[in-house]
């Protein structure tokens, strides 16, 4: 037999972390250190995710990973030895502490201090992201114990003494701090200069109100300390538990059909019915701060910047003020009562008044006053629950015992992606969707062209990688959609399965076959490029023109149509 070439196993192993994740979720539970816990990690460490960066190397931490994850896990995970996935649970009459990680809209809460459960609401993606983060953390937390114990069975003078910084509660300041970053750094195998500047990004988050990590020290002493626990005693060894509850909820769309009820609910409320409808996928921010982020300024007797992303630039941090000057004019902020995490706003584009929109905006505004469409802007979707809420939000309802089904004219999708075929703040344009791993491709007969956008600007025509999650990207593999036949500029998350769900909806006969379809990423990562993956950090400032510059112009498409 031939044999495989690097993206080949790498495809392999994210085959293989995604079946046995299948197939665990079924069993009910597994653990870690056994072996089917053995397995996932050793697929993860053969398709080595760049943004997992050194964590096949036995002799260091991998600090930017750790960061990345904890960020999207909630305080206290580094410590547990049982954790819960579970469906809808009622625990609103019960004292465990509800927290939700900095960086990923998920639930969860802290039963004990070595036990937290998650209810999943987004789907499979959200599972395997989880299981993915735990795995990484259990394959560091093996690593410090390794560096730790010493040939006799002890453990080494430097683990002692960060424990005795965990567990006197006291924050070391001075000369005690940088004996306890060096210290600390002997124990990860980085170097001080590493080493603190970890401490200060996990410090950051720590000191925020709602205290986000338990700050370095104690999460490596927790790591290490929960391995030390299991070796005692097998009664103590990390277990992962899937409720028959979630087992039940896979493939249902129980949260997004709640979802969907509540947004064509107040469509229909309002007499909605008859009116042209737009449906955005976006952030919470840029098509309200476009549509009356002018009118605000005008109102507040504030000069309008010339330049339409210097004008975002300085109402970045009023959202609330503007919702509310918004509230006014035909804009309302839906906020999600369904669990999915994902809110919406709709847009009556009636009440919009020219002086409201940025001189920069081409927009047939007698067109837009004869037809006075309503743009609905849903929030993010997480992976495969993408396919959930477009499946549901298209389909007919029944209110007043009568079926109802909307004129849904155009379908925008402005997501942010990794690039590779350019740099973090190009745009991409997709041609199609190719889902990692399956058989299955769409074809994206894509309304947004080159010549739409702002001349000069960097801009990307191609296929798009639909992967399994923001963990499991390779570079091999990646490198493989690059340059084969493929050609792909890109990588994504949603965009895939929501065009499964919109070819769905075509075949059914819930939406016409011409429906217009936009397409346009924002490259947030370049996974290709050493120090620009996702775990470099956000884009910041950078992230401004491009997602304005999407936001213009699907909203120009909208507004211009004859």
């Amino acid at each position: 037999m031939d044999d495989l070439s690097k993206s080949q196993r790498a495809r392999l192993a994210i085959r293989t972390f995604k079946v046995i994740s299948d197939a665990l979720i079924l069993r009910g539970f597994y653990k870690p250190s056994g072996k089917s816990g053995g397995t996932l990690a050793e697929a993860l460490k053969v398709f080595d995710p760049e943004i997992f960066g050194s964590m096949s190397d036995p002799r260091v931490i991998e600090l930017q990973g750790l960061e990345y994850v904890m960020d999207r896990m909630p305080r206290g995970i580094e410590k547990c030895n049982r954790i819960i996935l579970t469906a809808d649970e009622d625990f609103s009459d019960t004292s465990f502490e509800q927290i939700t990680p900095l960086k990923r809209r998920r639930q969860s809460y802290i039963v004990s201090e070595k036990e937290i459960c998650f209810v999943i609401t987004r789907g499979l993606t959200e599972i395997y992201d989880i299981l993915t983060n735990l795995t990484f953390l259990n394959i560091e937390s093996q690593k410090i114990q390794h560096q730790i114990c010493n040939k006799d069975g002890g453990t080494c003078a430097a683990w002692h003494d960060l424990e005795t910084i965990v567990k006197s509660g006291v924050k070391p300041v001075g000369t005690a701090l940088d004996q306890a970053i060096w210290n600390l750094s002997i124990i990860i195998g980085r170097t001080y200069r590493e080493t603190r500047n970890c401490y200060k990004k996990f410090d950051v988050h720590n000191q925020e109100d709602k205290n986000f990590n338990n700050g370095i020290f104690a999460t490596i002493y927790g790591m290490g300390q929960r391995i030390l626990d299991e070796n005692e005693s097998s009664d103590k060894q990390l277990a992962i538990y899937f409720t028959p509850s979630l087992q039940e909820m896979i493939g249902v769309h129980t949260y997004a059909t709640r979802w969907a009820k509540n947004v064509k609910k107040f469509l229909f409320d309002n007499k909605f019915l008859k009116r042209d409808i737009h449906v955005v996928s976006a952030n919470m921010h840029s098509m309200v701060n476009l549509l009356y982020g002018a009118g605000f300024l005008h109102e507040h007797n504030i000069e309008v910047p010339d330049n339409l992303y210097g004008m975002v630039g300085s109402i970045r941090e009023l959202d609330e003020d503007i919702y509310e000057y918004a509230s006014h004019f035909g804009f309302t902020y839906l906020k999600d009562t369904s669990e999915s995490n994902i809110d919406a706003m709709v847009i009556d584009t009636s009440k919009i008044r020219k002086s409201f929109l940025h001189s920069s905006i081409q927009c047939d505004f007698e067109l837009l006053q004869k037809d006075c469409p309503v743009i609905v802007v849903i929030d993010y979707a997480f992976g495969a629950q993408a396919f959930d809420i477009m499946d549901e939000l298209l389909c007919p309802c029944n209110f007043d015992d009568y079926e109802i089904a909307f004129n849904i004219k155009s379908i925008s999708i402005m997501g942010k992606a990794g690039i590779l075929s350019g740099n973090k703040g190009d745009i991409m344009l997709a041609t199609s969707h190719v889902m990692e791993g399956t058989p299955n491709n769409y074809i994206v007969d894509n309304d947004l062209h080159f010549e739409d956008f702002d001349e000069g600007y960097p801009i990307h025509e191609g296929p798009m990688v639909t992967v399994l999650g923001t963990s499991l990207q390779n570079r091999d593999v990646l490198q493989r959609f690059h340059t084969s036949n493929w050609k792909a500029v890109g990588l994504e998350m949603e965009g895939g399965h929501y065009q499964r769900a919109i070819s769905a909806a075509i075949i059914q006969g819930h939406i016409p076959r011409d429906i217009k379809t936009r397409y346009a990423y924002y490259a947030s990562d370049n996974p290709l490029q050493n120090g620009q993956t996702l775990a470099s950090g956000s884009m910041g400032d950078a992230g401004i023109v491009p997602t304005y510059m999407i936001t213009k112009v699907i909203f120009q498409k909208i507004a211009n149509i004859a």
